[in-house]
């Protein structure tokens, strides 16, 4: 990472993605602190990283909202009028992903989705698609506030990609046949992250799914978080699974249906928490 961008004064790096570092930084004339996403262009391979550094300006930098990492600035550097590096200058937040800072306390849980999925509609409303949530795409911060980040998969909705895009564990049917994405896509993303943190298992998505030869059989065929974990409430089981459909048109159709069933599911728990505990018998005097 330079030690000098303009505007910027370097301070220290802070991790490493796909093709890219990432740093802190201080704006020069503020003092405010910022992260910057650096991409270097080595060879060929490296458009396609760059693309996706653009793209998660572009998306970024026109949406505010509170579980959004927002862009502000883009930096490109030239070599021989080829862009050689771009920095993008995004918010800085510090905390961990779910994928190291997994909730196992259920009404955080939910709580977690819950905001994730209030910010997943505030860009579905922008008109774009994430494309890419997973626990690693989900940052819960020191005040265990939630950033979504890591827009560089994202598309406006509807858009259909030439290549299959996308983190094996978490993809969607759709993704993997290259057909239009839409909000669904998200819902299914989401639900399978939910699943991996309701089971500590990933969910086998059509990537992950392999057929016994000779006959019809998926090796591995999903079990519901609740066949796994009989705590975990039905509805909230039922959801996961809802959103995890193969035909789209059968999960919840966008963020808000998702919130509403989450929020029943919750509601239901907290029912069945209180009659159970109402039925305790009461200690001998």
């Amino acid at each position: 990472m330079p030690r000098e961008l303009d505007g910027y004064r370097y301070v220290g790096q802070i991790g490493v993605g796909a093709r890219s570092t990432i740093a802190q930084v201080v704006r020069i004339t503020s003092g405010q602190y910022f992260a910057v996403k650096r991409v270097v262009r080595r060879s060929a391979e490296d458009d396609a990283f760059l693309r996706q550094a653009e793209n998660e300006y572009a998306v970024c930098a026109r949406i505010d909202h509170p579980a959004l990492r927002r862009c502000f600035e883009l930096q490109r550097r030239k070599k021989w009028l080829r862009t050689a590096e771009l920095l993008v200058i995004m918010e800085f937040v510090t905390g961990k992903t779910l994928e190291h800072a997994r909730p196992t306390d259920l009404a955080e849980t939910i709580g977690v989705f819950r905001r994730v999925a209030t910010g997943l509609n505030a860009l579905h409303q922008a008109g774009f698609v994430h494309a890419d949530i997973k626990p690693n795409n989900i940052l819960l911060t020191d005040k265990r506030e939630v950033k979504i980040i890591d827009f560089g998969q994202s598309c406006p909705i509807g858009h259909k990609k030439d290549r299959i895009q996308g983190t094996p564990d978490y993809i969607a049917p759709e993704q993997v046949r290259r057909l239009p994405l839409d909000r669904r896509t998200d819902v299914f993303n989401l639900g399978a992250t939910l699943y991996w943190v309701l089971t500590e298992r990933t969910y086998p998505t059509a990537i992950r799914q392999t057929v016994r030869p000779g006959s019809h059989e998926v090796v591995g065929a999903t079990r519901a978080p609740k066949e796994l974990l009989p705590a975990i409430p039905a509805a909230l089981s039922t959801l996961v699974m809802d959103c995890c459909k193969d035909n789209p048109d059968e999960r919840p159709p966008d963020m808000p249906r998702f919130i509403a069933r989450l929020d029943v599911a919750e509601q239901m728990w907290q029912r069945a928490a209180a009659t159970a505990l109402e039925s305790e018998p009461s200690p001998p005097p």
